[in-house]
């Protein structure tokens, strides 16, 4: 155990970390050891610290701005499990180290993208807009994601984040359309684990406690999130968009007689959200019942719970 003036040294290398001063809160826990070596929190703090040194060591060997904010970013997605590893999840260290980490991959971004929205690549807002979500500037986040989406409407990643955003903010009606949307797009490009929304990670978590992960999990999110009510907010289809369904449809439920087994359950899931919006045009258009069944039969065939959840 600590001391209650080690407990306060330890509290400002969390400022010094929220603040992005990785090397300074590195010598304030390399002086804690020395009256705490075996302090479980101490050493999971260290560990955390240790992780984004040795990433921002290998920034040397990033050519551009882009690559090094790119790394960084990347490197989130490992860094959790790593730190799972290293002890007792501690909200207060993971939260400095991520401001830390996402004020430093900012830094690289912030050379390369106006507030005017010229610069050409839709993908620098992005991660630039991800970058302020991640640190709390939720508003300075959703005027870069939106001028990410002018930019690349299709992007499945980049609607996900808006979505994400507009949640946080608390405008839930933008947040699930904008979901749906994402979802149904490309669902595995959707980055769930820069996700932070409590609207997604709860329907992340239910379908995931139902033995779905990785790919499989991202394709089955939009079946669900449908089926438990939480994308209900739906947007009318435009008659390109309709004949571009339908169309991957056909494509859908042709690949899927010859595929093997681990791409079948990735196109299974996938082709019932298809269906799920076809229903939708049918129904908000001219609701003719005998085609509406006509789809009902095909999701059943694909699979007989979903259905019954569905009709029931």
């Amino acid at each position: 155990m600590i001391c209650e003036s080690e407990h306060e040294s330890l509290q400002q290398v969390l400022v010094s970390l929220r603040a992005g001063e990785l090397e300074r809160a590195h010598g304030e826990l390399n002086r804690i050891l020395q009256h705490a070596l075996n302090d479980p929190l101490v050493l999971y703090t260290l560990a955390g610290v240790n992780f984004w040194r040795e990433k921002i060591g290998s920034l040397r060997d990033k050519a551009t701005p882009f690559e090094k904010g790119e790394f960084l970013v990347s490197q989130w997605r490992t860094f959790l499990p790593y730190m799972q590893e290293k002890g007792a999840e501690n909200d207060s260290v993971l939260y400095a180290l991520k401001r830390c980490a996402f004020s430093k991959a900012l830094e690289f971004y912030q050379c390369l993208y106006r507030e005017d929205g010229s610069t050409q690549d839709p993908e620098i807002y992005r991660k630039a807009g991800l970058c302020y979500k991640a640190l709390g500037d939720y508003e300075r986040a959703l005027r870069l994601l939106e001028q990410a989406k002018d930019g690349n409407r299709e992007s499945a990643a980049i609607l996900a984040e808006l979505a994400d955003c507009y949640a946080l903010c608390g405008e839930m009606r933008f947040s699930k359309v904008l979901f749906r949307e994402a979802f149904f797009k490309d669902a595995g490009k959707v980055e769930l684990y820069f996700l932070e929304s409590e609207i997604i990670l709860r329907l992340a978590r239910q379908v995931g406690d139902m033995g779905y992960k990785g790919e499989e999990l991202a394709e089955w999110i939009p079946v669900y999130g449908l089926l438990f009510g939480v994308f209900n907010v739906k947007r009318g289809l435009r008659s390109v968009e309709v004949g571009k369904l339908k169309q991957n449809i056909f494509f859908l439920k042709t690949e899927i007689k010859t595929a093997p087994p681990e791409r079948k359950a990735l196109l299974v899931p996938r082709l019932i959200n298809h269906y799920f919006w076809l229903i939708d045009h049918c129904v908000n258009t001219d609701n003719d019942r005998a085609k509406i069944n006509e789809i009902l039969l095909e999701i059943k065939l694909l699979d007989e719970k979903i259905y019954q959840k569905y009709t029931m």
